[in-house]
Order: structure tokens, then C-alpha cells, then sequence
């Protein structure tokens, strides 16, 4: 049998054991964590992985040199996501190492699809940002967290209108949730608030059937030839029934008579 000190004994030896092997841990993690911060480990290269057509290798070394920080071992790669994600055009990134020094950046580039609000611009996936470009694009508008409903309208829109050969250069969604358009030709169509798509597809169904390009006769042997198409300024489709339109210089908006 165990005497009493024999049976105090036991509980402190298991303490000394516990308390031995958390000091080596402790220990070999001191060691690991010091040979992982060693310059023989530190970074020197950036590789861009996928193609960019905006964000720009000064704008990657620019976020390179404020947030890679450690080495190889050591480097907070979310910390440099977050970061490549801030940059304009960037939409998704992702980071990673690769041995021996090289950080592999992968970007996703937000595709612009129009000009948003006052100052920014959305992209093919509605997502609103805020970046420079020169180039013309059309101009579409709404309500705050509206984007995603806007870029749908424009879309089907424009899809409904291609076969008469416009495009759309403004589109508006006002806070009373109604749609205006403004085509290439200058002409402005109010939709209203309801059954938008319905009323568009009746304005294309009866449109070449109501305006037609004028036809003019130049001399007794000169057969007729029609002159370039007059376009209404203003369409309102906020009719049950049909639609009003108002004709530059009061012109008439129904076909000439070829008889």
C-alpha cells in the first residue's frame, strides 16, 4: 500500500510533468516563430496571376509596400486582400504564397456597364463604385441600393428597343419608382410606374407601323427617295390604351401616302 506522502507525491509529479511540457511547447514555439521572422524568409516578389485591364502594377507595389509586413511565414494575407480590394477596379482578390519570397495576387475587375447616379459607375452585376474612366457610356439612375433593379430594366429595355435600331443613353428611376428613358435619337419616353415592360413592347409593335421616314421627289425623272426618318421628341406611354407624342416643328407623325 501507498503511504500518505506517496499518495501527495503523485498529483505533484503529474503538475512537475504538465507544467514541463508546456514550458517546451512554449519554448518551441519561441524557436519557430523566431526563425520564421528571419530575413533569409522575407518576400521580394508580387505576382499579378490574372490580366488587368484598369488596376495598374503601381497601384499593387503602392499596396505592397503599406501592407505586406512579415515574411513568408509571418504575412497577413487577408489583411492584404482587404487592402487589393479597396483599390477601384477591384471587385474580388485573392492572395497567396508561393516558396521560396513570391506573393501570387489573383483580381477580379468590376465590368462597367453604365455611369451611375452623379459620380460613380455600375457594373454588369449592378455593383456600384467609384472609379475614373474616359470613356462614353450610357447614364442610368435610381434610388439608393436601387442598381441591381436598374441594371435589370436596362437590359430588357434595350433588348425590346434593339430591333428598331435604338439605344438607350439615360434611363431613370425616379424616388416615385417611375421610369424614363432618353434613346440615341434624343427621344424621351415616359413608361410610368406600371407595366413598363407591357407598354414598351406596344410602342415597339406599333412604331414602324405609325412613323415612317418622309418621302421626297427631287425632279420628274428622279424616282422618289425617302429622306433621313423624323423621330418624335417625346413619347408618353402612361396610357391604358395607346400613346402620345409630340413631333419636332409640329410635324406630322403618321405616314405619308405613297399612292
Amino acid at each position: 500500500m501507498s503511504t500518505p506522502a506517496e499518495l501527495a507525491a503523485h498529483p505533484m509529479c503529474q503538475l512537475a510533468r504538465v507544467l514541463t511540457w508546456g514550458a517546451l511547447g512554449l519554448l518551441a514555439y519561441g524557436v519557430v516563430n523566431w526563425v520564421a521572422a528571419q530575413p533569409l524568409f522575407a518576400l521580394h516578389n508580387i505576382e499579378v496571376k490574372t490580366p488587368t485591364a484598369h488596376v495598374t502594377e503601381a497601384q499593387i507595389r503602392l499596396v505592397a509596400e503599406r501592407r505586406v509586413r512579415g515574411t513568408f511565414f509571418t504575412v497577413d494575407l487577408e489583411s492584404v486582400r482587404s487592402s487589393l480590394e479597396k483599390l477601384p477596379w477591384v471587385r474580388e482578390a485573392r492572395v497567396e504564397r508561393r516558396w521560396p519570397d513570391t506573393l501570387v495576387v489573383s483580381l477580379v475587375e468590376h465590368v462597367p456597364l453604365a455611369r451611375w447616379n452623379d459620380n460613380a459607375l455600375v457594373s454588369e452585376a449592378g455593383e456600384v463604385f467609384v472609379a475614373a474612366l474616359s470613356q462614353p457610356l450610357p447614364r442610368l439612375s435610381g434610388p439608393e441600393d436601387s442598381s441591381i433593379e436598374v441594371v435589370a430594366a436596362y437590359r430588357s429595355y434595350q433588348a425590346a428597343l434593339t430591333p428598331l435600331g435604338m439605344t438607350i443613353d439615360e434611363l431613370r428611376l425616379s424616388p416615385r419608382r417611375a421610369w424614363r428613358l432618353r434613346l440615341d435619337t434624343g427621344m424621351q419616353i415616359a413608361l410610368g410606374r406600371e407595366q413598363a415592360n407591357v407598354r414598351l413592347a406596344r410602342f415597339v409593335a406599333f412604331y414602324p407601323r405609325v412613323f415612317a421616314a418622309p418621302l421626297v421627289a427631287n425632279t420628274a425623272e428622279t424616282p422618289i427617295e425617302t429622306a433621313p426618318p423624323v423621330h418624335p421628341v417625346t413619347v408618353d406611354l402612361r396610357y391604358p390604351d395607346g400613346f402620345a407624342v409630340r413631333m419636332p416643328n409640329g410635324a406630322s407623325p403618321f405616314k405619308p401616302s405613297t399612292s
